[in-house]
């Protein structure tokens, strides 16, 4: 069972200067405040609270190389996953129309090719006699690739977000708001985040130069940089947050690319009431697993076309290999487990790597994800590639660093990473099998080093306890409103004491209740709540629950819905303060 931690309090001083903006109430001030928000401005997500254009570093540079290339033969270079998928999407258009003559994509298939721009994809875009490629959402690290480009006359232009290494490829330019020195006030743009910036600040170029609308053309794809960035889970600082509002904004509105449209509505999410979870667990996802199982390409043509027949066509076959993701990752997830059920009589090691000769490449970073859920440390997944190597994807904790520990074993004991590269909270890299064990070892002992106050309890952080009157559709709604929540600015989690009224297993293991708050009535039925997969024997007496508040929408009906997160026998002592 884990543990309850009441959340930090925030600044009081915070919260008062919160507590003055309009039609905030106490509570929802209280979350902001605890989220970091210090004043009523960073509630503010119009599009003209944005960090300024023309303070990412190079941008101004970028405009310079891609307006010589207007009437040249232009490659978009992209990544495997939904954040390649939208930031070439968003190029693509852009460019378009922008007037850009000659532009297409590539994006390299990880089984043949592996990540970024490689040799071997240079090798296969030369076959197309671009002037320029573009990177987006990769290229930071791809160091041979560049120069195997710049060495048969092709100009590259990287946008990438991931963090560099030691050195750099020798680009024309490239636009990162993680490279040293950087003045730009935010690290956490994803990748569709730095190609929006770029396109933003050449539309203002071409509006000066006398193209009427020109600098209006980025924001009309602000549904893609969305999807984009949710999907990515960068942190939602508070630029991001104005990305992904204004994205949202345009999509219950209904102006959003009938791609996005259509794989909202295949996975049955409204686009009226979307929400930044609707782009999380449901469009990014579809478009993921694309990239994870056959060719991102499906993804890219879905976001790319203006017709919404070939929409939906694209969006159907997404959803069928979305499903077929699911069945991989299930069989893999439950080997997976038994794996890390054999390691716990000897105890856990602080990261935990399984592996599988059988495992699909392209799930290893859904079965590093869910083991790190159950053991509540980094995890890391590995499958061998074609030539016999292993290719693995790690997924960290707060606290844990996983590209700078990659980076420190690297140091450690150089050669045995044959390629990495990464955020803090998730990285990928390569080994020779026959090293497994070794980097085991060398990983655990420098992680010990490097983290010794990890927390590897999996604490529940509560923003502590709701009264009765707050467990409404309003406030729910209200909640919901607040957003967008995610990774960084984490939706609220609550936690209480309640009695369960009625209780009944539904579809796959899912605990369906009504439950009755302790700390005061809600009328005679109590209010609903749901525990995925967590059924099992019938609950008896008081309950304690960690929760979230959400809205529940079924057959045109609304109501408040409790989410829960944990549910385990009332009594245990009460939550403490972290």
């Amino acid at each position: 069972m884990r543990p309850i931690v009441l959340r930090a309090p925030a600044d009081e001083r915070f919260i008062d200067s919160l507590s003055g903006a309009e039609g905030l109430d106490p509570i929802t001030a209280r979350l902001y405040a605890s989220r970091g928000v210090r004043s009523a401005d960073e509630l503010d997500t119009a599009l003209g609270r944005l960090l300024p254009i023309r303070t990412l570093d190079n941008v101004d540079a970028a405009v310079e190389l891609l307006l010589r290339h207007r009437d040249s033969r232009i490659l978009i270079v992209g990544d495997f996953d939904a954040d390649g998928a939208t930031s070439s999407a968003l190029m693509l258009r852009c460019l378009g129309r922008f007037g850009f003559s000659d532009v297409s994509y590539l994006v390299p298939n990880r089984f043949e090719y592996g990540y970024g721009l490689s040799p071997e994809i240079v090798a296969v875009a030369r076959e197309r006699s671009p002037a320029l490629i573009v990177t987006v959402d990769n290229g930071i690290s791809s160091n041979a690739g560049v120069a195997a480009a710049r060495a048969a006359g092709i100009e590259v232009l990287i946008t990438d977000h991931h963090l560099p290494g030691s050195e750099r490829p020798d680009a024309n330019v490239t636009v990162n708001p993680n490279l040293p020195g950087s003045r730009f006030g935010s690290r956490n743009l994803a990748g569709v985040g730095v190609a929006f910036y770029v396109l933003a600040a050449l539309g203002r170029r071409l509006e000066d130069s006398g193209m009427r609308g020109a600098a209006r053309i980025p924001a009309g794809y602000l549904d893609l940089v969305a999807l984009g960035t949710v999907a990515d889970v960068v942190p939602l600082d508070h630029n991001n947050r104005v990305l992904v509002n204004q994205g949202l904004a345009r999509i219950r509105a209904g102006r959003l690319v009938p791609g996005l449209k259509a794989l909202l509505e295949q996975s049955g999410r409204r686009v009226e009431t979307a929400v930044s979870s609707d782009l999380g667990f449901a469009a990014g996802p579809r478009v993921n697993a694309a990239g994870r199982l056959d060719d991102i390409s499906i993804g890219i043509e879905c976001l790319l076309t203006d017709d919404a027949a070939v929409a939906m066509q694209h969006a159907e076959v997404l959803d069928g290999i979305n499903r077929e993701r699911r069945e991989i990752e299930r069989d893999m997830r439950e080997a997976a487990f038994a794996q890390v059920d054999r390691l716990r009589p000897e105890g856990l090691p602080h990261c935990v790597c399984v592996f599988d000769r059988h495992w699909h490449q392209g799930v290893v970073g859904l079965v590093a994800a869910r083991v790190r859920e159950r053991c509540h440390r980094p995890a890391i997944a590995f499958a061998r590639d074609r030539d016999g190597n292993l290719k693995g994807s790690a997924r960290s904790i707060p606290g844990v660093h996983a590209r700078d520990l990659l980076e420190a074993v690297h140091s450690k004991r150089p050669g045995l990473i044959q390629k990495f590269g990464g955020h803090a909270m998730a990285a990928g890299l390569s080994l020779a099998e026959s090293d497994l064990r070794v980097f085991e070892e060398a990983l655990n002992e420098v992680l010990g080093r490097r983290y010794p106050d990890a927390d590897f309890s999996g604490a529940i952080l509560s923003d502590g306890e709701l009264p009765a009157d707050a467990l409404t559709l309003r406030f729910a709604r209200r909640l919901r409103d607040a957003g967008p929540w995610g990774a960084g600015f984490p939706e609220p989690v609550w936690h209480g004491r309640f009695t369960i009224l009625e209780q009944r297993t539904v579809g796959a293991g899912h605990l369906k209740m009504r439950v009755q708050p302790a700390n005061g009535t809600h009328g005679t039925n109590g209010i609903d709540a749901i525990a995925f997969n967590q059924a099992g024997p019938s609950w008896r007496g008081p309950v304690e629950l960690a929760y979230r508040l959400d809205v529940n929408e079924f057959r045109g009906a609304a109501s408040a819905q409790l989410i829960v997160e944990q549910i385990a026998a009332a009594g245990r002592e009460p939550p403490g303060e972290r």
